[in-house]
């Protein structure tokens, strides 16, 4: 194979309306910013690459804009004139020159990745080690805040036989509210769905340790980080009647290390822009088999390019038994590829083109394109 070289960087920050807002405990979404990216290489070769984040910064220290400016002024400087099809050695380049940005890095990575799927003709699930699975189970957010709302989202979503497990965001309102609702929507589906919340880290110890036992009373099957502490997530676990789930604390492959050692979670939710790209979370994927701990993909409401990437990862554990969360692009109003994800039967189907195996509808993209925020390294 001849070798090929990163010839430019192009970056662009995409402004996509949602179909209702989408209220969590630490902000509300009115709208998903998307920052992309795209690496055009030597051979003629182009990647695209996606990065996103919850509510700006209120999730986190990355937003689609500072991931921009890492990228036009850090990363895609250093990635210039790089060998474009030793990915690995690239990223690890990069990881030496800038310290953190996870969002940033898998953004760049996942252009990177889909180049090189083009450039051999393979799917990215094939550069991770190969597909296990050509299909996965996605489960639905209900985060309207109203309960009469969510149980008519619930319904519709088992009518179209598009999701049956629902994950509703909670933490925002006093707890017996919280479980009120999440009470009300099990009883309203029954043995049709599952139901999960996750609390974004809004509750004290003292408040989850009250909660959980009544949320496990609800019909609530798992509950996803709901104190900001990893020593306090690793004693409720102790004694938690359902299952507990790891996100905002896991932060890459040290912190997953970490947590397992201390027997801090029962389930992993694996991000890629969180861990800092889908090397770094197939490494987080690997902590967690070895530990006994088990894997949920994780979204962290990426468009189709993210949610894609992510599902080639997932599309080659070994294990999922607790599926998915990659609904994002069913979330946003606009269609931007040229065609659609396939959401049926419960599940999402991974492409099985070159890289990706996606498109991007151009004219769709530049419409919402954010004026005058454009760049080109080189």
């Amino acid at each position: 194979m001849t070798t090929a070289t990163i010839e430019r960087i192009e970056t662009s920050l995409v402004d996509l309306p949602t179909i209702r807002p989408h209220k969590l405990s630490v902000a509300t979404m009115h709208g998903q910013t998307l920052v992309l990216v795209k690496v055009f290489c030597s051979d003629g070769v182009i990647g695209i690459g996606e990065g996103t984040t919850i509510g700006g910064m209120a999730y986190g220290p990355e937003s689609p804009e500072s991931m921009k400016l890492a990228i036009d002024a850090y990363l895609g400087p250093a990635a210039i004139g790089k060998d474009a099809t030793r990915v690995q050695e690239l990223m690890a380049h990069i990881g030496k020159l800038v310290k953190v940005n996870h969002f940033s890095k898998s953004a760049l990575e996942t252009a990177l990745l889909d180049a090189h799927g083009k450039r051999l003709g393979v799917p990215v699930t094939e550069l991770l080690g190969g597909r296990r699975r050509d299909r996965l189970p996605v489960a639905w957010t209900l985060a309207s805040g109203d309960t009469s709302k969510d149980i008519a989202e619930a319904e519709k979503m088992l009518e179209l036989r598009r999701h049956k497990v629902f994950k509703l965001k909670i933490g925002a309102k006093e707890l017996k509210t919280d479980i009120r609702h999440v009470a009300e929507i099990k009883r309203a589906i029954g043995d049709r769905g599952a139901v999960r919340v996750d609390v974004n880290m809004a509750w004290s110890e003292t408040q989850a340790s009250w909660a959980i036992p009544a949320l496990a009373d609800a019909g609530c099957e798992l509950v996803e980080q709901p104190v900001a502490s990893a020593g306090a997530l690793a004693r409720l676990r102790r004694s938690s009647p359902v299952a507990l789930m790891a996100d905002e604390i896991l932060q890459g492959p040290e912190s997953a290390f970490e947590i397992a050692r201390n027997e801090g979670a029962d389930v992993f939710a694996i991000k890629i822009e969180q861990s800092g790209g889908l090397f770094a979370a197939q490494r987080v994927a690997s902590i967690a088999d070895a530990a006994g701990i088990e894997l949920y993909g994780g979204t962290m409401l990426e468009g189709a390019v993210s949610t894609i990437a992510s599902a080639h990862l997932f599309a080659s554990f070994a294990n999922l038994p607790w599926g998915t969360e990659l609904f994002g692009p069913l979330l946003i109003t606009e269609e931007i590829l040229t065609t659609p994800l396939d959401y049926s039967d419960f599940q999402l189907t991974v492409p099985t083109g070159p890289g990706l195996g996606i498109e991007l509808d151009e004219a769709k993209i530049r419409r919402f394109t954010r004026d005058g925020l454009m760049n080109v390294v080189e």
